[in-house]
């Protein structure tokens, strides 16, 4: 009974609370002469600020047309906006700068939305030995990020080096399927230096930029190595999950002017890359037992800063090259 209650409070109180606010929208748009969508396109700054306030407005407004806007087609978005300045009443000679304003917060919209599509096709790709594609990937990796040695076989322990956990890499795409591999991939292309210097210190942690002054002081003096490809697939699961739920809005929406593009992704996998390699190190844990620990305390701190709406994930390093756009 008491459950029941419980719940019964909790549905008043939510369709009170949506009622006082589509009371308060009505008496703001009398006082202003504006709608909402007005009234935050001119109010806040251009950014995840306004474009999350404008997803949410759209997706909660009781207009189907508004509701299904979140979600057109990107080629649509032109004739979306219109058919929503005729629905508001609002005239666009008059108010040329909403229109723009709109057009900038939907591709972002629909491109998030999108672009979760085009993570999620790859995740559900697997790796296949026998596609020449997938082979050439994975041996470029190799090339990336062991440009002196040569690889022997196609089946080798030699894989073991970059951190994999066998001889045949193709067994640890399975969890985040081609996704990994092209992750990986970009890591090692795109910010070479970064990417080897990274695979180095993961084997031989007590040989990174740290000075010998700075290990006594951490009292690192039993440093713990990590599988740098096994960390980077499970860095693109964290990098998977932080898109899907939502969280990575804030920084995409606010260094991507418009659409978010898969290269924004694999931009902010590198970026957390590097950022777990520098995290993984200071924690100083007691053996590889301790990686969840620390790979959770590390994502509730980069979920804490994603929180904040003005955060951007921008590492200025090669692989955020032409990317970023603040």
């Amino acid at each position: 009974m008491k459950h029941f209650l419980r719940m019964l409070i909790q549905v008043c109180l939510y369709f009170y609370c949506k009622f006082l606010w589509r009371c308060m929208k009505f008496v703001m748009r009398k006082l202003t002469g504006r709608c909402e969508l007005q009234r935050i396109c001119y109010s806040t700054k251009p950014g995840a600020s306004r474009t999350i306030k404008i997803e949410t407005s759209l997706r909660d407004s009781k207009s189907k047309l508004l509701q299904t806007s979140v979600s057109v087609h990107p080629d649509a978005i032109e004739k979306t906006i219109d058919d929503i300045m005729e629905l508001k009443n609002i005239n666009p000679d008059i108010n040329p700068q909403l229109g723009i304003s709109l057009q900038a917060c939907l591709l972002q919209i629909v491109g998030y939305r999108n672009l979760i599509a085009d993570v999620e096709k790859l995740r559900r790709e697997p790796y296949d030995s026998d596609n020449p594609q997938h082979e050439e990937m994975l041996l470029k990796l190799w090339q990336f990020l062991k440009p002196n040695t040569p690889l022997e076989a196609r089946i080798s322990k030699q894989w073991c080096e970059i951190g994999f956990q066998g001889d045949d890499p193709k067994t640890d795409f399975r969890g985040m399927g081609l996704l990994g591999l092209y992750n990986l991939r970009f890591f090692a292309e795109r910010d070479a230096t970064v990417a080897q210097q990274v695979l180095s210190d993961s084997l031989h942690p007590k040989c990174s930029k740290f000075s010998k002054a700075e290990w006594e002081k951490k009292r690192m003096d039993k440093a713990i190595g990590y599988s740098f490809a096994i960390v980077g697939i499970n860095i693109t699961d964290l990098a998977y999950n932080l898109l899907v739920s939502g969280a990575l809005k804030t920084h995409f929406y606010n260094i991507a002017p418009e659409a978010p593009t898969l290269s924004h992704f694999q931009q902010t996998f590198c970026y957390l890359m590097h950022e777990f390699h520098k995290f993984w190190i200071e924690e100083d844990p007691m053996d590889i037992m301790e990686f969840n620990r620390v790979r959770e305390k590390f994502r509730k701190r980069i979920i804490k800063q994603l929180q904040n709406p003005d955060m951007a994930l921008c590492p200025h390093f090669a692989a955020s090259e032409g990317l970023i756009n603040m």
